[in-house]
């Protein structure tokens, strides 16, 4: 049996064995193609293979051994600037969370962009979180505007203290200077504040939830670090499981290497995603007072009457940081 191979455009097919060892021209690009006796050919790929496969087996060693030598990220012996660093985006600060998942046969898609803190969503995320209440109109009419195509929003400001008026032209100001508006304008005497919003999909989706994790993310962080907790931390990740399901996990912190914090953000509905997040608790063995929905404007009474009811703990944006310290 011969084969003919065209290493231009890779063309495939038998040809009779009188031609092994002769050149014809390949049928679809005419390049000059040598038949091969199949027995020949396929042990020579298979013998590259192999060779392929060593010099991967021992480049995979190497990187583990460097991973294993390189000194663990110290957060205690470096003044970092947590609002602007890549320091979360080195693999030797999220591995202990990849190894934590990896001994439950749980395989990470990783993108570090989503933990790397030198844009400017953390901060504008942190912003907004820290005056939701006096913000929420605000994400609300952008988010909304942005939903239906239009690119410009107005906001009356005049019923508003000036402390209140201060603190939301500072805001959307800081949006217009990290472009998340391309256009801003406060019309003094009016009390009005005029913006011409971003279309671009990393915008949109922030307003319209990803700045909670952002904020989630941030604030813990900061917590961790400034208390001297050892941690791991991710943001925004998939998971693999064996049974080839596959699920998004928006925030998690493994502390000490062992005790794994998952936090899901929910801005809107979350009442149907319940039983959801139940059964992945339990799929990933973790305690239910490790495994929390943050609902966006629940109370502080309904985040205790929901924990009490399901089998997962519940939080709000005013009280999760408070609830982690608990756990510390």
């Amino acid at each position: 049996m011969a084969i003919l191979l065209c290493n231009k455009c890779s063309y495939l097919r038998e040809a009779p064995d009188e031609y092994i060892g002769k050149t014809v021209k390949c049928p679809v690009c005419k390049e000059p193609v040598a038949i091969h006796n199949t027995i020949t050919f396929v042990k020579n790929v298979i013998e590259k293979f192999q060779g392929l496969q060593k010099k991967y087996s021992k480049l995979k060693e190497e990187v583990e051994l460097e991973l294993v030598e390189t000194e663990d990220l110290n957060f205690d012996d470096v003044d970092i600037d947590l609002h602007n660093t890549s320091a979360m985006t080195n693999q030797t600060q999220f591995k202990p969370i990849i190894d934590w998942f990896d001994q439950k046969g749980i395989l990470l898609d990783v993108d570090t962009s989503k933990i790397d803190t030198q844009g400017f969503f953390d901060e504008i995320a942190v912003a907004l979180g820290d005056n939701y209440e006096l913000l929420k109109d605000v994400n609300d009419r952008i988010k909304k505007t942005q939903r239906k195509g239009y690119n410009s929003v107005t906001l009356a400001i005049a019923n508003y203290s000036q402390k209140e008026v201060q603190s939301l032209t500072r805001y959307c100001k800081a949006l217009y200077d990290f472009s998340f508006v391309a256009k801003y304008f406060y019309n003094k005497s009016e009390k009005r504040i005029h913006l011409t919003l971003q279309q671009t999909s990393s915008v949109v989706n922030f307003f319209n939830g990803e700045w909670l994790e952002w904020f989630v993310f941030m604030k813990l962080l900061m917590l961790f670090y400034e208390k001297k907790v050892p941690f791991s931390a991710l943001r925004s990740f998939k998971v693999h499981f064996p049974n080839e399901d596959k699920h998004e996990v928006d925030v998690f912190f493994l502390i000490n290497n062992k005790i794994p914090l998952f936090i899901e953000c929910k801005s809107g509905e979350f009442r149907s995603t319940i039983e959801k997040y139940h059964k992945l608790r339990t799929r990933m063995g973790i305690d239910k007072q490790n495994f929390t929905m943050l609902v966006l404007g629940l109370s502080d009474e309904q985040t205790k009457g929901l924990t009490s009811m399901y089998e997962i703990t519940f939080v709000n944006e005013k009280n999760f940081v408070e609830y982690f310290l608990t756990l510390l």
